[in-house]
């Protein structure tokens, strides 16, 4: 499996991504919580960037899905 390249973000990069999700998802956002969401996505980057970076075998069936 490659690799997912390391990314550094741009000044401001994640305020306006923010910004326009928000407004694309139809979400008002208060400006006082930028900060806040911003801290919980570079958070979940890290996480995916775990995910991403596990090994998996060729051979490695997804797992079953049950429904009640």
């Amino acid at each position: 499996m490659a690799e997912m390249p390391k990314t550094e973000p741009v000044s401001g990069g994640l305020d306006a991504y923010i910004d326009a999700a928000s407004a694309l998802l139809g979400i008002p956002l208060d400006p006082a919580w930028v900060a806040a969401v911003g801290a919980n996505l570079t958070v979940l980057q890290g996480a995916a960037g775990l995910v991403a970076g596990f090994p998996l075998p060729d051979e490695a069936e997804p797992a079953p899905v049950f429904a009640a």
